[in-house]
């Protein structure tokens, strides 16, 4: 069965860099909807954003996008008693290291980021574009490739998206979510490590799978088609599962 996907992008770069998924999991049937991150901390935004992706069978996001779809996915199973699919593609369900998810940022690297943005966000901007392509061979072909999708972004969206990457910890939405997740990750991946596929294995949640591919965390975006067939192969297992 086609499903209808709710596909939320990461931080900094806009949703053209996953118009290539986007495109290749239409060309599998599927429709889906692309949109840019949002404010999670604002009840009212995130509200909106509620009564919008409760009419998709999916939510998924990539980076900040899958820390706003696995909150998206909570909130409509709490207040409508649905539930919806979770993918999450490099994905930290808490980007910032606390006293229980070790895995993560620390916090003076990402205090250090933040103060970079306030003084210089355009410099901080292209850093940080560097960083998601980094790690493999191909990463100067990549980055070249990723600057030319880039759009211009507002600026307020991507202070409140930093804001969320700071407090957002999703890890108990993880422990108590009933349905479907799959969490993919990437091993080369600078910016989110390897490591928390197997932290969130360790949760030992029902209905939750992890996966690990070779790449960067732009992996979303460089190797589109591949993570699109792991994507419609999970689907069609949880549709053979639950039929």
């Amino acid at each position: 069965m086609n499903q209808r996907i709710l596909l939320i992008t990461g931080w900094g770069g806009g949703t053209q860099l996953l118009q290539p998924l986007q495109q290749a999991l239409t060309q599998q049937g599927h429709h889906v909807e692309l949109i840019n991150i949002f404010n999670a901390l604002d009840s009212h935004v995130l509200q909106q954003h509620v009564e919008m992706a409760r009419n998709f069978d999916v939510i998924m996001g990539w980076s900040l996008g899958g820390q706003l779809a696995m909150i998206l996915a909570d909130q409509i199973q709490q207040q409508k008693q649905q539930s919806k699919i979770l993918i999450t593609l490099g994905s930290n369900p808490s980007f910032v290291a606390n006293e229980t998810w070790s895995s993560a940022m620390d916090q003076t690297s990402f205090q250090h980021f933040k103060q970079s943005f306030t003084q210089d966000a355009i410099s901080t901007l292209k850093k940080f574009g560097y960083m998601v392509c980094q790690g493999t061979a191909t990463t100067k072909q990549d980055f070249l490739t990723l600057q030319s999708l880039i759009q211009a972004q507002n600026l307020e969206v991507l202070r409140a998206g930093l804001d969320c990457l700071e407090k957002l910890n999703n890890v108990e939405i993880l422990k108590q979510y009933q349905s479907h997740q799959l969490h993919i990750f990437a091993k080369q991946d600078y910016l989110v490590s390897y490591k928390v596929e197997r932290f969130l294995r360790n949760l030992d949640v029902k209905f939750l799978e992890t996966d690990l591919v070779s790449g960067s965390h732009g992996f979303p975006l460089f190797d589109a088609e591949q993570i699109s067939c792991k994507i419609c192969q999970y689907l069609k297992k949880i549709e053979q599962i639950t039929n």
